[in-house]
């Protein structure tokens, strides 16, 4: 079952590099008191991810901090490859967090089948307004599609 506004986001740990240390970050801890908007991508450096949804976010970062809102990406990868992806990126700013074995991204219902790509499991490409830790709106887009997680979108609809 896909979460769903209005539901808690699920206590999970993820994990980031922090200073060249893997680290464990727990979601609860991660959203309280705050504002993110946390976007869900099938990898990092795929080309729709890296040439078209991550530049968004990181031309618009400044309009969501005025908006009171942190944006976070989350990916099945490790946290290497997200460190990677950020800094080659210049994402400064934006949290790239790894859910690596697809735990999380089984948890909220949001996996796709990328197999016959050799992907493997993956993220839907979402993205998802929290606050507090509770969901209060989110976009799956279709297979293919990036219109509803934009960036442009979501600073829309906040």
């Amino acid at each position: 079952m896909t979460i769903s506004i209005n539901d808690n986001f699920p206590t999970h740990d993820l994990r980031v590099l922090i200073d060249g240390d893997m680290q464990n970050i727990n979601s609860d801890e991660y959203l309280s008191n705050k504002k993110i908007v946390l976007v869900g991508v099938p990898g990092a450096f795929t080309p729709t991810c890296h040439l078209s949804h991550l530049p968004g976010y990181i031309e618009n970062l400044q309009n969501f901090k005025d908006k009171g809102y942190s944006v976070t990406f989350l990916a099945v990868n490790d946290p290497f490859v997200m460190k990677s992806w950020s800094e080659s990126s210049n994402a400064e700013g934006i949290d790239m967090l790894s859910d690596g074995n697809c735990d999380l991204t089984n948890e909220l219902g949001l996996t796709m089948d990328g197999s016959g790509f050799g992907l493997g499991n993956r993220c839907k490409r979402f993205a998802m307004i929290i606050d507090n830790g509770v969901v209060q709106s989110i976009d799956i887009e279709e297979p293919g599609a990036m219109d509803v997680s934009s960036a442009e979108s979501q600073l829309a609809k906040i």
